[in-house]
């Protein structure tokens, strides 16, 4: 667990350092930041979509989640407790931008193969290395995610610490589910999510990219599915 408290300190802290260059930006600056961030996560979600190897699977969990999330209306979940969270923690933040970067950090910094991989080999084999780069590119990237979302960004921690802390603990009980296929194909999903993140960064279109979260339970049932249903 000592990895993944180390990865949320790293986003605290540089979402702290975020905040503190952010207060002499002007509203150019501003936009100049939120497109360096959109440009930066269109990037990061293209590399991580390309990882999978079977498109239709993908497409076919895309389309069930983003259904199935928009029914239970997972993003206005996510909003509302960022609003809780801002209420406790960040009176003076302004609530819808306090929710959005909380839920952007958090898809961000959980939805890679760095994270299940990190989380498994520091539980299966005392290994922390890969948590502990994690940390630095998180806390690099929580940096220019706070100058353009604010405090939210921070909260994402509790996402992070949460999120790992669960996989490293359940390790050695799931671990023969996470096979290449399987890391390969939840990548793809949280790219296309890092995608809309990008996408909203750069306000090409309003995704409502928390409704889409399901889609990566769709994909593990599709990968147990695949020695099976050899056409996905």
């Amino acid at each position: 667990m000592i990895a993944t408290v180390v990865n949320a300190v790293a986003i605290i802290l540089g979402t702290l350092v975020g905040l503190v260059l952010r207060k002499g930006f002007s509203e150019k600056m501003k936009d100049t930041v939120f497109t360096a961030a959109g440009c930066i996560t269109l990037v990061l979600g293209m590399q991580m979509a390309f990882k999978t190897g079977h498109v239709l699977a993908l497409a076919l969990a895309l389309f069930i989640g983003g259904i199935w999330g928009t029914w239970m209306d997972v993003e206005g979940a996510v909003f509302r407790f960022g609003e809780v969270l801002k209420r406790r923690f960040a009176k003076g933040e302004e609530g819808s931008s306090f929710a959005y970067g909380f839920l952007n950090a958090s898809v961000l910094f959980c939805a890679g193969a760095m994270a299940l991989v990190g989380s498994f080999r520091a539980g299966v084999e005392g290994d922390y290395s890969i948590l502990l780069t994690k940390s630095v590119l998180d806390g690099f990237i929580s940096v220019l995610f706070a100058g353009a979302m604010g405090v939210g960004v921070a909260f994402s921690a509790l996402a992070v610490f949460a999120y790992q802390g669960a996989l490293t603990l359940l390790s050695v009980r799931i671990a023969h589910l996470v096979t290449e296929t399987m890391l390969s194909e939840l990548t793809a999903v949280g790219g296309v999510l890092v995608l809309m993140i990008g996408l909203n960064l750069l306000d090409l279109r309003k995704v409502r990219t928390g409704d889409f979260l399901p889609a990566l339970l769709v994909t593990v049932i599709f990968v147990l599915l695949f020695p099976y249903v050899p056409f996905l």
